[in-house]
């Protein structure tokens, strides 16, 4: 496959700005404003007042406004993660791992010194859910992995803390999909990643990895609910072993230090989808492929348009890397979380495969160091070799005129 010519992405100031007036969260995590007036850099989403276009200075990322001499701003916390989730949610959703099957009530909330109302907003806030739905759909996620273990319905009920057995049915059916009888759904969990770009999505089983999306990405609320009609499953919050794993793989990836994700995926495309898929898997970090390149590597190079479609079928982001491909003509083209956010992932893998070259440059150099100093060396121990020969051939000849 012939390499396509890297395109350069810089940063637009007018683009930026514009985002910036219309505090546009596609560009959350691509771009740092510093204000001179006032020496503090923010985010494109502040809150606050907006500067002048004049006193306005872009940056790519957090460090290079720092290194700037700019402060971060008090309100949007550039230094944090766009929507990180705040210490308050943080809290009670680690509560509700450690005792999923509880029921929660007011004197629960006091014990965390949280507030219920704040609960039920913050949780509203980041999940489109109340603290309490989200706890009971927790709770019947539960429910259903006992059910689907072989356990009895009634315990599965019970367990759960609900006293109707209709009342248990009603929330199962609503949440699941299906009655707490159909032992043929599979359960399926759900949680947030926050990543610098903003907060992803991770739906996966106790074995792989089905989706991983931006949570702004037009369209979620149709990808998950096709793929709870295809897989026949429901969903409910909660962490598995490859949400774990992919969590960690990304916070890797963002930070620099790994393009590699070995977590288990689950794919559920047509063939042809999975072709494609497999292709994108090929292409290297670093390299951006046209839409017409990858046609021709899945043999049908007349099928541009339906490998554009597949592409943008793709429910795993950035795992499998639909990002690196763009236009003919060098422009970005699609991407379902917005073409800031592709701009950045390009950036950011080009700009860590260039550190990695160059340290690979370095190891070279120092290698080839001591391959030069090395027939130096080899010639002194050579020398004292046969500076040790002589000595014992001299010590031999004054030996034999003594006997003599």
């Amino acid at each position: 496959m012939k390499r396509m010519e890297q395109t350069q992405l810089p940063l637009d100031s007018d683009r930026c700005y514009t985002a910036l007036l219309g505090r546009d969260a596609d560009y959350d995590g691509v771009f740092y404003v510093g204000v001179k007036t006032t020496g503090i850099f923010c985010r494109p989403t502040c809150p606050a007042r907006k500067p002048k276009r004049e006193n306005c200075e872009f940056f790519a990322d957090a460090q290079a406004a720092l290194l700037a001499a700019y402060r971060p701003c008090a309100r949007c916390r550039p230094l944090s993660h766009p929507n990180e989730t705040s210490d308050v949610v943080r809290r009670l959703v680690a509560a509700v791992e450690r005792e999923p099957l509880k029921r929660w009530r007011e004197a629960d909330f006091d014990a965390l010194a949280v507030h219920a109302s704040t609960a039920r907003r913050q949780f509203r806030k980041r999940f489109g859910m109340t603290f309490v739905e989200y706890a009971r759909a927790r709770r019947l996620g539960s429910a259903f992995k006992a059910i689907r273990a072989g356990e009895r319905v009634i315990d599965a009920q019970l367990e759960a803390r609900f006293d109707s057995p209709s009342g248990f049915r009603d929330a199962f059916a609503r949440i699941m999909g299906a009655p707490p009888a159909n032992r043929t759904t599979r359960a399926l969990f759900a949680a947030w990643i926050d990543t610098p770009l903003g907060p992803m999505t991770a739906v996966a089983d106790e074995r792989a990895l089905y989706l991983l999306e931006f949570v702004d990405r037009r369209g979620l609320e149709r990808e998950i609910e096709r793929l709870r009609q295809r897989h026949k499953a429901g969903i409910a919050p909660g962490r598995t072993a490859p949400i774990a794993q992919i969590e960690a793989e990304l916070a890797a990836y963002f930070a620099g230090r790994s393009m590699t994700f070995k977590t288990p995926l689950a794919r559920g495309g047509s063939p042809f989808q999975n072709a494609v898929w497999d292709t994108l898997l090929t292409i290297p970090p670093g390299e951006t492929w046209s839409y017409a390149e990858l046609a021709r590597a899945v043999s049908r190079p007349r099928a541009v348009r339906a490998v554009g479609t597949a592409n943008g079928a793709n429910q795993l982001a950035i795992v499998i890397p639909c990002h690196r491909v763009i236009n003919t003509s060098g422009e970005l083209g699609g991407y379902g979380g917005g073409l800031p956010r592709k701009r950045w992932l390009i950036e950011h893998e080009r700009r860590c495969c260039t550190a990695a070259l160059g340290e690979e440059d370095v190891a070279e150099h120092s290698a080839d160091e001591r391959h030069r100093q090395a027939p130096g060396e080899e010639l002194v121990e050579q020398l004292a070799r046969v500076g040790e020969t002589r000595s014992a051939s001299d010590e031999q000849r004054a030996a034999r005129r003594q006997r003599r």
